[in-house]
Parts: structure tokens; C-alpha cells; sequence
């Protein structure tokens, strides 16, 4: 892997590492504003971090034990009119295909998730 790749996922795990994790969405939860979106894995944000919408940066955190941070998903949603990361956290490769799925089953928002190397 390049050396700025490298930096890139060892810097999103020391923001991870060093701040809060909170999650506000776990898994079963409904959407607040669109109740037929059920989240299919635990969802919150990373504390006293800044996103796009001004909260804090999303994070999936799955139930693989290790927590490692392997993944992203980079999302545009057309209704906000915007686009934000999310950061997946010990996700299994079945939590990461229904994340994926989740987040690209609406025709007004669509997600590409990005592995690291």
C-alpha cells in the first residue's frame, strides 16, 4: 500500500481511538425521519468530530471483536444536496454488504464504499 494511503486509515484510527463513540441508532432502530430505513447495524457518530451536515463524523460499528477500521463509505445524498463519509468499524463482510445495501436502497442517495488495501 502507498505511504498516503497508509497515513490516511492510520490518522482516521487515531481520530477514531481518541474520541467518543457514540451510538445514537443501534441496530433494529427506524430512521427518524423516514421510519421504513431500519439500520442494520449499530450507528452513531464519532464525538467531538465535524461532518458535512455539522455533527459529528458517522460510524457503523459492527460485531466483529477486533474494531478494526478497514472501510469507508463516501455518500451523496440528492435531497440534503450533499456528500459525507461514513466510517466502518469491525464490520464482518456480511454487515458491510448490508450496510452497502442500506445505504444505496433509496433512489435519492447513493454510496460507494472504498476497502482499505
Amino acid at each position: 500500500m502507498n505511504k498516503k494511503n497508509e497515513l490516511f486509515w492510520e490518522y482516521l484510527e487515531k481520530l477514531v481511538e481518541e474520541s467518543e463513540i457514540i451510538i445514537d441508532r443501534p441496530k433494529g432502530a427506524k430512521h427518524p425521519k423516514y421510519p421504513n430505513m431500519v439500520y442494520v447495524v449499530d450507528y452513531g457518530y464519532v464525538k467531538e468530530t465535524k461532518s458535512m451536515d455539522n455533527g459529528g463524523i458517522d460510524i457503523f460499528a459492527g460485531t466483529d471483536s477486533n474494531k478494526k477500521i478497514d472501510s469507508i463509505i463516501c455518500v451523496i445524498d440528492m435531497v440534503k444536496r450533499d456528500s459525507e463519509i461514513k466510517i466502518l468499524m469491525g464490520c464482518t463482510s456480511e454487515e458491510k454488504n448490508k450496510i452497502n445495501e442500506f445505504l444505496n436502497n433509496s433512489k435519492y442517495m447513493k454510496a460507494l464504499m472504498i476497502n482499505r488495501e
